[in-house]
């Protein structure tokens, strides 16, 4: 296993086969993987993207589409050939851009994540978040991390390592990252053109991402979606089980 910081980015890279790169969501770090066991026949490169886990943030300016081209340019560095890529929550929004502009990222997997624009309430409820987070950005932290699982109380060990991890997150950084998420691209033609290689990957009782919007908007576009029942955002940890047999599934035999 290598673990380094290049391109200012901090990354593991462990295994032997097929690349597939796994980006966290909002609050998280490439830790969150920790929670899962993919098997054998693929590399993993785990990345913590800019501002979270061990990498840096020396952009003032932070865009889904800015992240995604500091993660490009790690691959490149790293010279994948080819790859597939699994996107948790914010991290599915990055893998979409990047999936824009790279034609050696083949199967894009959305975990608890989407591929529309935010609502105008959504936006709003994101600008407030960021003004929250800067005058108090523990108190933003312990009410957002309960919320992201269906039943906190069963993970409270969890909850409460998230929590930890979260609080080492510069304030500042937050704050760009909400407002980053609420300017972030409506997907949903791309996603439509290239269904044949998108699977997303949807927690029943979500409260993040709507699961009923999430079956409306995916039956009219065709893709490929696997709902997981009893389960919330953060199915990595909830159903890890469920979820360690679907990237099985779709990740072996690349």
């Amino acid at each position: 296993m290598t673990n380094s910081i290049t391109n200012k980015l901090n990354h593991r890279v462990f295994g032997n086969g097929y690349p597939v790169v796994f980006l966290h969501g909002f609050l998280e770090s490439s830790s969150m993987w920790s929670y899962l066991s993919v098997g054998k026949g693929i590399q993993q490169i785990l990345i913590d993207l800019p501002g979270h886990g061990k990498s840096e943030l020396k952009s003032e300016n932070i865009s889904m589409v800015s992240v995604a081209n500091d993660v490009l340019n790690l691959l490149n560095e790293l010279k994948l050939k080819e790859y597939h890529l699994v996107g948790h929550s914010m991290g599915g929004y990055v893998g979409l851009e990047l999936k824009k502009v790279d034609a050696r990222c083949n199967k894009l997997i959305l975990l608890h994540s989407n591929f529309w624009q935010d609502s105008s309430e959504k936006k709003i409820d994101r600008l407030r978040v960021a003004k929250i987070v800067r005058k108090n950005k523990k108190l933003f932290i312990y009410e957002a991390i309960p919320n992201l699982f269906l039943h906190p109380q069963k993970n409270d060990s969890e909850v409460r390592n998230l929590i930890e991890e979260a609080i080492q997150i510069d304030a500042e950084v937050i704050a760009k990252y909400s407002i980053a998420m609420s300017d972030r691209n409506d997907n949903t033609l791309f996603i439509q053109e290239n269904k044949e290689d998108v699977l997303i990957v949807q927690g029943a009782e979500d409260a993040i991402v709507s699961c009923q919007k999430m079956k409306d908007l995916t039956s009219v576009i065709g893709v490929q979606i696997v709902e997981i029942d009893n389960c919330g955002h953060m199915g990595h940890i909830e159903k890890s089980k469920k979820i360690n047999s679907i990237l099985k599934k779709n990740l072996a035999n690349s």
